[in-house]
């Protein structure tokens, strides 16, 4: 048995594909504990009839056809005429636009290359210095992750749905929670935006409702999308895979015969460009859960936290340990690969200690998010690199403010978990106010 486990570390030192190291990892453990083997078969059919999962795909292909239009021009556009007036209010447009960008596409990395193209020459025409504009585009390249309908929240309400806590994790409060913790990042970093600005670039012109109106209209069919996503699940109207049916339907039907900015074989490339990635993202899915079967059967968790508890016994230093440790997660591994490795392990340790999984999901992502640009290794750097032909170092330098606020937010988010429920509870609320209307009705 040790030369298999010899083996698999040889192959990660090789370069093995991740899921090949995953599913090499559950068959030697199933092996071990004398199981049959087709238990690995058996964990992706069991994949493959779960209903939620067709949200991912769907919501991806959305995001990347959204990508291949003139949708990020508009949003850009709605954005400045909004915010123009405002020193700093480009960046700030930047900010938005990435965010609301990243939520759709689910890549950061794709970002970094699609909008990059259009914000830096505009940051640089609104005067705005070299290094400023390289650290905003690839700071906020991560943005938006904690908005739905981004795939790793997804991605994270389906893994961790399956380990069956208490509370139960679902993609819809997922969404909720993400709220928030996502608009105090933006907010954060719109102030120092603010202050960068003041006295820099371009005139700041009054707001001019025209030229809002006008971009609101040449926008009028990307806007209402979100808030009608959202309007339809919490409304009860549409379950989570239901709306990503509706979507994906809804911006190819856009795209291809309303606005006309997609021709139907370019469609098909881009269709097959998020099958690719989706497909990549379910193999590793499958080769998780088998994993997690078989390190659920051995009680790894459970051993795992038990160990843990002799050395830490508050929930705050668990919490700060763990924040450093998904840094470095974030910085070495792929967004969905960290998920569907680590949220087997985390979830269960983190109830011990008394942490609702729902607050752990998100600031699970939101440290993750913030691994992506973490230096030395982090993925932005690399793409921003390429993509700007700029040295790493100098992307660390530009990125450094943009991190520091950035830790800021996580740490609130950590350490303050209203951030992350409150709009779940004034979902609760809402339920309660509309139960009781509804039984005051019924006893009238």
């Amino acid at each position: 048995m040790i030369w298999a486990w010899l083996g698999l570390a040889a192959m990660a030192v090789l370069g093995a594909p991740l899921f090949v190291l995953i599913l090499g990892v559950a068959l030697v453990g199933f092996h071990a504990a004398d199981y049959d083997l087709a238990v690995v078969a058996v964990e992706f059919n069991r994949l493959a009839s779960m209903p939620g999962l067709v949200a991912i795909p769907l919501f991806t292909l959305a995001g990347y056809v959204l990508s291949e239009s003139q949708a990020p021009r508009r949003l850009l556009r709605v954005s400045d005429a909004l915010l123009e007036w405002l020193p700093g209010g480009f960046a700030i447009v930047a900010l938005v636009a990435s965010a609301l960008f990243t939520a759709f596409t689910g890549a950061s990395g794709v970002t970094i290359v699609a909008m990059g193209a259009l914000l830096y020459p505009a940051l640089k025409e609104a005067g705005y210095d070299e290094r400023f504009t390289l650290g905003l585009i690839t700071s906020s390249g991560s943005l938006g992750l904690l908005f739905a309908p981004s795939l790793p929240l997804i991605l994270y309400g389906f893994v961790a749905a399956q380990l069956g806590t208490d509370p139960a994790v679902t993609v819809e409060s997922l969404f909720l929670a993400g709220i928030l913790p996502g608009l105090l990042m933006i907010l954060l970093l719109a102030v120092y935006a603010v202050y960068k600005g003041r006295g820099l670039g371009r005139v700041q012109r009054p707001f001019s409702g025209r030229e809002f109106f006008a971009s609101m209209w040449d926008a009028r069919w990307e806007l209402p999308l979100p808030i009608a996503l959202l309007a339809a699940i919490y409304g009860g109207f549409l379950a989570a895979s239901e709306a990503a049916a509706v979507t994906a339907a809804y911006v190819i039907v856009l795209t291809l015969w309303i606005r006309r900015e997609i021709r139907l074989a370019r469609l098909r490339v881009v269709m097959a460009e998020a099958a690719r990635m989706v497909g990549a993202i379910l193999v590793i899915l499958g080769a998780a859960l088998a994993l997690s079967n078989w390190l659920i059967d051995q009680e790894v968790p459970i051993r795992l936290f038990a160990a843990i508890r002799e050395h830490v016994t508050s929930p705050l230093t668990f919490l700060l340990l763990l924040n450093g440790f998904l840094l470095i997660v974030g910085m070495l591994l792929d967004i969905f690969a960290a998920i569907v490795i680590l949220v087997p392990l985390l979830v269960p340790i983190a109830v011990g200690y008394g942490i609702h999984p729902v607050h752990l999901g998100i600031l699970m992502l939101a440290n993750l998010q913030l691994g992506y640009f973490t230096p030395p290794v982090g993925m932005n750097l690399f793409i921003a690199s390429y993509r700007f032909n700029t040295p790493i170092t100098a992307l660390v330098r530009a990125s450094l403010p943009f991190f520091m606020i950035l830790l800021v937010a996580v740490l609130l988010i950590t350490y303050v978990p209203l951030v992350v429920v409150g709009f779940s509870l004034i979902q609760q609320v809402i339920l309660v106010i509309s139960r009781n209307a509804d039984a005051r009705v019924w006893r009238v």
